[in-house]
């Protein structure tokens, strides 16, 4: 079991919430699956929707390690999916971003099932995960392939990389590296005024996915006029943002509130019973606790190698 594997067991979850629905097939590979979550107390009307896509650097990951993240979303009043995707080096780019894409399909076309509603959907995502929500939702591509384009109503970055080019670390070539034109990876490049609203978030102290990312996608959403929250939460490094999601960890950094307030604006209220408003801001620690320090020895998106020589990614 990972390091995060054992965090999540060990971890509280919110009573708020249950896993309703387990290894959900979205595609024929045993990859492409998926769980979904919800409030322990079912509402009369339908709920807005979260897909929360995981970190990794495409080349790792388990969606039965994020369950504190999907039950933390639902104790909000959501319909959560925590979908698996693909993986590098059994497939390349961008086979990963098909995967997203189909599992919003996916969730459009069956979530009605599980009590949610496909009108009001939100992609989140920390990480590599970050990036594959922001790709399909900002180059029209993958979503008008699959008759979706316009499904999703906002998004939640955390830690993401979305301006890395050129590729001068390992895993950024090893995943990015055969592509013909680099710089039609990169989600920067593809921001319009069509672009949902974002929430984009992240460590100050960030030394694996540079808050450069961050700041240079939030510059580009706002001069195209689109809505875009931000924000950059001191002493947190690469990690923080997303397990901050946990209970244990919400008052060393306001992540949780802050996408409470966020998703509520941009899908409106649920109407599971105001969870959201039950969120208040906590305030940031001075002196974060030594367990905010084991952040950095998580290994996440292949941590010795991410850091190019430009604090690109």
């Amino acid at each position: 079991m990972s390091i995060l594997g054992i965090i999540d067991a060990l971890f509280p979850k919110d009573k708020q919430s249950k896993r309703i629905a387990a290894g959900l097939n979205y595609g024929p590979d045993s990859q492409q699956r998926l769980d979904i979550y919800g409030p322990v107390i079912a509402p009369e009307q339908a709920l807005p929707v979260a897909v929360f896509f995981y970190g990794g650097g495409w080349q790792t990951g388990d969606r039965g390690e994020y369950v504190f993240a999907g039950r933390a979303l639902a104790a909000l009043g959501y319909v959560v999916v925590v979908a698996d995707h693909r993986l590098v080096p059994d497939v390349s780019y961008p086979a990963f971003l098909d995967d997203c894409a189909d599992v919003v399909d996916w969730v459009v076309a069956n979530i009605a099932t599980y009590g949610g509603d496909p009108e009001r959907l939100a992609l989140a995502g920390h990480s590599s995960g970050a990036y594959n929500a922001a790709m399909i939702v900002l180059d029209p591509a993958y979503l008008t392939a699959r008759g979706r384009l316009g499904a999703i109503r906002s998004v939640v970055g955390l830690s993401g990389p979305y301006d890395f080019y050129p590729f001068d670390v390992a895993i950024t070539r090893r995943v990015f590296g055969a592509v013909k034109d680099g710089k039609t990876t990169q989600p920067i490049n593809f921001v319009t005024s069509a672009a949902p609203p974002m929430l984009l978030a992240t460590g100050r102290n960030d030394r694996l996915v540079y808050p450069r990312n961050t700041i240079t996608l939030a510059e580009r959403l706002r001069a195209a006029g689109v809505m875009v929250v931000e924000h950059h939460y001191a002493h947190a490094s690469h990690p923080a943002p997303l397990l901050a999601l946990a209970r244990p960890l919400r008052r060393l950094f306001p992540v949780y509130a802050h996408i409470a307030q966020f998703l509520e604006q941009t899908l409106g209220p649920s109407p599971s019973g105001a969870a959201n408003s039950r969120v208040t801001e906590a305030p940031t620690m001075e002196s974060p606790p030594l367990v905010t320090k084991s952040f950095q020895k998580f290994k996440h998106d292949d941590a010795r190698q991410l850091t190019g020589r430009r604090g690109q990614t």
